[in-house]
This record gives structure tokens, sequence and C-alpha cells, in this order.
């Protein structure tokens, strides 16, 4: 497969730097040009991919090159983004930042892979020649990698704009592509994990109509699409499987999926892989829905369960069905959000909010993170998903910690990076129950729907067994 969608890097020197806010504002306002634009997240970010899809008008993917190979990366965005008169990868932190002194898996590094042309979003706060100088640093720090252009945030006033403007062209020689003007206040409310999420704000619209203005009063889209259209063609093999393994058949069994406010966090890939092998994908909520039938599997991915647990709480006869059911061996596969839903209890905000109550273990928020990165699991106990000696790559990211001074049921995985839940393991296993903080991305990790096709299989003959012909 080859294209040659237009396509840019959004990058900046630092997180918070306004890289989301620019992703935002001119994927809107393209599209209000009639253009038919693709977004992308460079990183395991659940949340701004959200607002960028809402923006764009069309699912956001996650590009990371330590979850996923390659290879796997440039066909997942050039499958992506095919159809698309545009595609906006935004990227995470500082341009050059990655896991170590190398800059490994950095956002210069996802640049030169997609052959994308960069834009560098410059934070000018109480700055004026001196970002010219930044700039001229990011050209001349690594090979290889393309700065289409510049743009400007938090610009205070037009002499402000004008010296950094004419600084960066005498200096760099690069355009500079746009000013946005400062903001008084954050466009987008934001909590410990960043942003609201997408599904939550009510507000949405409104914000992103704003961050559009931004983009259309200060930002050249045509000069914008224009350094698109230097990125050329980009080649990726077609139709190939991770790591050339052959998914299993789903025909057949259906899998339920959590879906609402506080359960959301999921790559899509994921999502498609079991689609692609035939089974039947149903969402659930966990705060309206009554209870579960019909399902030969659960997955249970992140999210806010701390910031719904009210209304968690209230929907007991779901908890209750869920408890039944996996007690009497439905498959159950948790992440982080879903690990915290199946213990016994959650303590935030100065109240104690019961849980599922599959694992005998409380969790509690903290201030500060108790975990955050990548990781690097080995599965050293039998369970129901992975075989023993497997090796995984995923990330976690996590407020909550687990209170109880012993845990009585055994985890799955080793951490050879990471924290986990206690001691270096993650990955409580109760039954055919796996519940983990860490998140896993399908092309990166072809077990992860392999065991549960496989799980959900063994339940759905179990199953049409004890029912009979």
């Amino acid at each position: 497969m080859q294209i040659e969608t237009p396509r840019v890097v959004i990058a900046g020197l630092r997180g918070g730097s306004g890289k989301t806010t620019l992703s935002i504002g001119l994927m809107r306002a393209l599209r209000r040009r009639g253009l038919r634009v693709v977004p992308f997240k460079k990183g395991p970010d659940y949340i701004d991919s959200g607002w960028l899809a809402r923006a764009a008008g069309a699912g956001c993917r996650n590009l990371d090159p330590y979850l996923v190979p390659e290879d796997l990366i440039r066909q997942s965005f050039c499958s992506a983004s095919s159809w698309a008169d545009m595609a906006v990868i935004e990227g995470n932190r500082g341009l050059y930042d990655g896991m170590d002194r190398e800059g490994s898996f950095s956002t210069a590094a996802l640049a030169r892979l997609l052959n994308a042309p960069v834009i560098l979003i410059v934070d000018c706060t109480k700055a004026t020649r001196t970002v010219a100088a930044m700039v001229r640093g990011v050209m001349d720090f690594e090979e290889g990698l393309r700065i289409g252009g510049v743009i400007l945030n938090r610009i205070g006033g037009k002499r402000h704009e004008d010296i950094i403007r004419e600084s960066i062209l005498e200096y760099t020689g690069l355009p500079v592509l746009g000013a946005i003007r400062r903001e008084k206040a954050g466009l987008i409310p934001e909590r410990h994990l960043g942003l609201i999420t997408s599904a939550e704000f009510s507000g949405l619209e409104a914000v992103i109509e704003r961050m559009e203005e931004l983009v259309m009063e200060g930002v050249d889209l045509d000069q914008v699409v224009a350094v698109g259209r230097q990125a050329g063609p980009l080649s990726a093999s077609e139709g190939k499987e991770p790591h050339g393994r052959v998914m299993p058949e789903g025909k057949g069994v259906r899998i339920g999926i959590i879906l609402d406010a506080a359960f959301q966090f999921y790559y899509p890939e994921n999502i498609e892989a079991l689609e692609k092998a035939g089974a039947e994908v149903i969402t659930v909520n966990a705060m309206e829905t009554p209870g579960l039938e019909g399902i030969d599997l659960l997955y249970i991915g992140g999210g806010f369960p701390e910031t719904n647990a009210p209304r968690i709480a209230e929907n007991r006869s779901f908890m209750d069905s869920l408890k039944r059911l996996a007690e009497g061996g439905l498959p159950v596969y948790a992440e982080c959000g879903g690990l915290m839903y199946l213990g016994r209890e959650l303590r935030t905000g100065g109240k104690i909010y019961p849980m599922t109550g599959l694992f005998p273990v409380s969790f509690e928020m903290n201030e500060r993170p108790v975990a955050h990165g990548y990781t690097e699991l080995e599965v050293t106990v039998e369970n129901p998903f992975y075989p023993v000696g497997t090796v995984l790559r995923g990330h976690e990211f996590h407020y909550s910690r687990v209170t109880d001074d012993e845990i009585t049921v055994p985890m799955a995985f080793r951490m050879l990076r990471g924290r986990g839940i206690r001691n270096g393991m993650d990955g409580l296993v109760y039954k055919n129950i796996l519940a983990t903080y860490t998140h896993v991305h399908s092309l990166g990790a072809p077990e992860w729907a392999e065991g549960i096709l496989r799980a959900a299989r063994d339940y759905r003959r179990l199953w049409d067994e004890v029912q009979g012909p």
C-alpha cells in the first residue's frame, strides 16, 4: 500500500506548549473548509484522542513506537488516512523527548517514520528573540527531520509577535505560519490525568469552536496545507497481521464492552481485532444497564470510576449480575479503571463506594500519581488469557493504589518495567478473570486478542454443552 495523503506532525518544545489546542482548532478549521481530516495522537493518550476525534469528525488512532512495531505503525497510519485530504498527528511532550538519553520512541522519531514534516508550536511567554534561538536549536539537533514551519503561541500583542516573527525569519529561515493569542484561562478544564474527557465535558463544542476561532484568526491555513503536501508518498505492507500471526476465528462469540463516562479508554485497534476475527461486540453501560446477559466475555477498559463512583455504586443490579456470571466462569479482562471496579470498594473524596467485590482488595485515590509510564511484563502465573513466559509491552497511569496489607489472590505478571499493583507484580487472577493496571495495544501484543477470543470460545463451547441440543 502506498499513500500520498498530506500530513503534518504538531510538536512542541515541552508538554503544555499548546499542541492540543492547536491540533483541535486546526482540525476543526480545516474540516470547516471542506477538507476530510483524519486525526492521530502520538503516545498512549486516550483523553487527547477523544478531543481530536470530536474536532475532526473521524476516529483517532494512537501511534506509539514503543507499543507497536514500526511496520505496523505505517500500516495503521496508511490504512486509516488513505481516504483523507489531510492527516494531523499531535505529538507528545517535547519533540525530541523519549525514553532515554537517545530520545528513543520520540515524536521526532515518529515524524521520520511517517515521512511527515513537523510544525513546531512555541510558547512565547516572556520571550522574544530567544524564541529564534530555541527554534534554531531544534532545527540543528537531529538530522533527517523536516521542520516545515513555526506557530507562535501565547502571544501578548502585535509588537511581541512582530519581533519574534522577524527574529525567526532572520536566524532560521523558517516561515512563521501563524500566531495564537494568549488566553486568560485554559480553555479545557483539567484534572489529575490532564484534560477532562470529551465524553464527560458538557461544554465540549463551545470549547472546540473557540479553539477553531483562535486558529482562524491567527494561522495561515493555506500555508499549513502546503507544508502537509511536502510529505510525499509513504509505503506500508498491506494486509499483514501482527508478527505474521493468523487470528483465531471469533465467529459465534459475543464480547461485551463497558463503554460509558466511567470506562472509555480503549484503543480502536483492540476492538477491531475482535471484530475482524468475527466476534460480535456489544457495548453496555455500568451506570445504566440493569444486568449482563448473553455474552461470552466482558472487557472493561480504563477510565474514571472515581469521578463516577456514586452512579456506579447505585447500579447494584449490574454489579450483582456481573459477579454472579464471573463466579460461574464468565471470562473477564479488565484494565486500570476496570481493575478498580472489580475490587471490594473504592475510597475517593473522603467517601467509600462499594464495587463489584470479585477481588478481595480495596482501592483509594491519591493526589499524586502512583505510577506513570511504559511497562514491560512477563507472564509468570497461569491465567485465562496469556501463556506463561509471554512478554508484553504496555503502559500504566493511575492515581489509585491497593490499601490492603496483604493480597490473597495470585498475580500473573512480573514487572520488568513499571510499578504494577505491588512488589513488582501486576495482574490479579481469579477463576476466568484477569485484572491489571497495564493497558496493552493489540497491534503490539497479538497475544491479547488471541487470549480474549480463545477464552470467549471456550466459555461459549461450555455453555452450549450445558444447554444441550
